[in-house]
C-alpha cells in the first residue's frame, strides 16, 4: 500500500491510544483536586471535612495552579499526627453547680428547723455549761450563741429565727440558749405560739450566790458602779432589799414562773441543780438526756473537774485533741460580800425559795 507523505507526518496514532493518553490526563487532574479539597483550610483555618486545622506547607509545582487561590492556616505548632507533638489541651468544662450544696459538691445534710428545745434561763445559773455539755451528744444539734429572739429579735420573724438554727436531720433535736427569756414577760406566749410542745430547761442557783456572780461580772466590765450592798439594799437598816435591781429579781424565781404556768404544764419544764451541775454534772446531764427523750449517751467518762477552775469540764474526745472548759469569764473569782449581807439577803429569799420548791416539786436546799 502507498502513504501519502505530507511534511514528516508518520503513520496515524491508532484511536485506542489517545483514548488512554486523555484518561491519564484526567486522573491526573482529580487527583490533584482532591487533595486541594482535603488539605486546604477555609477562612478558620479549620477543614469542613475533618474539623481539624491543617496548614498547606509547600505544595508541589504541578499542584501550584489548583491550590493557588487556597490561603494557607495560621501556624499552629506541630499537629498531633506528628511524632513527638504536644497533645492539645482539652478545654475545661465547667462543672454544674447543685443548689444548696457545700463548698466540695456535696449537698449538706439536714434542715434548718425551729428549736424543739431552748434552755430559757437563768443567768448565771450554769446555762453555758448545760449547752456545751449537751452538745456533745449526737442527737442534739445547739446554737452556739445566744439569738435573744423572743425579748429582742421578735419582730425578725420566725423565718429570720430558723435561718440562725444549725441543720438537724430528722432523729436530731435542735435547741437554743438565751437565759434572759426566763425573766421576759413576752417570751412564754411567744414560745408557746412558736409551738406548745417545747420543752424548756431552766439552771436555777442559790439565788444569794447567782446575785453575787451576776454583780462579779458587770464588775469587770464597769469597774466603777457602787458596792454590792448599796445595790441589793433601798435601806439596809431597815433590811428592805431593792428588788428593782436586775441581780435581785432574777432569784425571785418562783415569780418569773408563773408567767411560764400560764402556757406550759410543768411536765414541759425541766429544773436543773447549778449546784448539783458542778459536784454531779453526770448525773444532772443524765436526767438532763431523759427529759429530753434521748439516749443516756453522756456519762461519767465525759467529765474530769478542773481544780483551777472549780467545775468539771469536758475530757477530750475523738474529735477533739484537747479538753474542752469553759471561756476565762466562767469561773471567776466572786468579790467578797460582808457576810451580814448575805445573811440579809438569804432571808429576803427563803419565802420565794421554800414556795419555789413547793411548785415544782424539788428541793434544791439553798437555806
Amino acid at each position: 500500500m502507498a502513504y501519502r507523505v505530507l511534511g514528516r507526518a508518520g503513520p496515524p496514532q491508532p484511536r485506542r491510544a489517545r483514548r488512554l493518553l486523555f484518561a491519564f490526563t484526567l486522573s491526573l487532574s482529580c487527583t490533584y483536586l482532591c487533595y486541594s479539597f482535603l488539605c486546604c483550610c477555609d477562612d478558620l483555618g479549620r477543614s469542613r471535612l475533618l474539623g481539624a486545622p491543617r496548614c498547606l506547607r509547600g505544595p508541589s509545582a504541578g499542584g501550584q495552579k489548583l491550590l493557588q487561590k487556597s490561603r494557607p492556616c495560621d501556624p499552629l505548632g506541630p499537629t498531633p499526627s506528628e511524632p513527638g507533638a504536644p497533645s492539645a489541651p482539652a478545654a475545661a468544662v465547667p462543672a454544674p453547680r447543685l443548689s444548696g450544696s457545700n463548698h466540695s459538691g456535696s449537698p449538706k445534710p439536714g434542715t434548718k428547723r425551729l428549736p424543739q428545745a431552748l434552755i430559757v434561763g437563768v443567768k448565771k445559773g450554769g446555762t453555758r455549761a448545760v449547752l456545751e455539755f449537751i452538745r456533745v451528744h449526737p442527737d442534739v444539734r445547739a446554737l452556739g450563741t445566744e439569738p435573744h429572739f423572743f425579748d429582742r429579735n421578735y419582730g425578725r420573724g420566725l423565718d429570720w429565727y430558723r435561718s440562725l438554727m444549725p441543720r438537724t436531720l430528722e432523729s436530731q433535736i435542735t435547741l437554743e440558749k438565751t437565759p434572759s427569756y426566763f425573766v421576759t414577760q413576752e417570751a412564754p406566749r411567744r414560745i408557746f405560739n412558736m409551738s406548745r410542745d417545747t420543752k424548756l430547761i431552766v439552771v436555777v442557783r442559790n439565788p444569794v450566790t447567782r446575785a453575787i456572780s451576776d454583780y462579779t461580772q458587770t464588775l469587770s466590765k464597769k469597774p466603777d458602779i457602787p458596792t454590792f450592798e448599796g445595790l441589793s439594799f433601798r435601806n439596809r437598816t431597815l433590811g428592805l432589799v431593792d428588788v428593782s435591781w436586775n441581780a435581785i429579781r432574777i432569784g425571785m424565781y418562783v415569780l418569773h414562773l408563773e408567767s411560764w404556768l400560764q402556757y406550759f404544764p410543768l411536765a414541759q419544764i425541766h429544773f436543773v441543780s447549778g449546784e448539783r451541775l458542778i459536784t454531779d454534772p453526770a448525773g444532772e446531764m443524765g436526767r438532763v438526756q431523759d427529759f429530753l427523750g434521748i439516749k443516756r449517751f453522756i456519762t461519767d467518762k465525759h467529765f474530769y473537774f478542773n481544780k483551777t477552775k472549780g467545775f468539771p469540764c469536758l475530757k477530750k474526745t475523738e474529735s477533739s485533741l484537747l479538753p474542752r472548759c469553759l471561756g476565762k469569764s466562767k469561773g471567776r473569782t466572786h468579790v467578797q460580800i460582808d457576810p451580814e449581807v448575805i445573811d440579809q439577803l438569804r432571808e429576803f429569799y427563803r419565802p420565794y425559795n421554800i414556795k419555789f420548791y413547793e411548785t415544782v416539786g424539788q428541793d434544791f436546799r439553798w437555806e
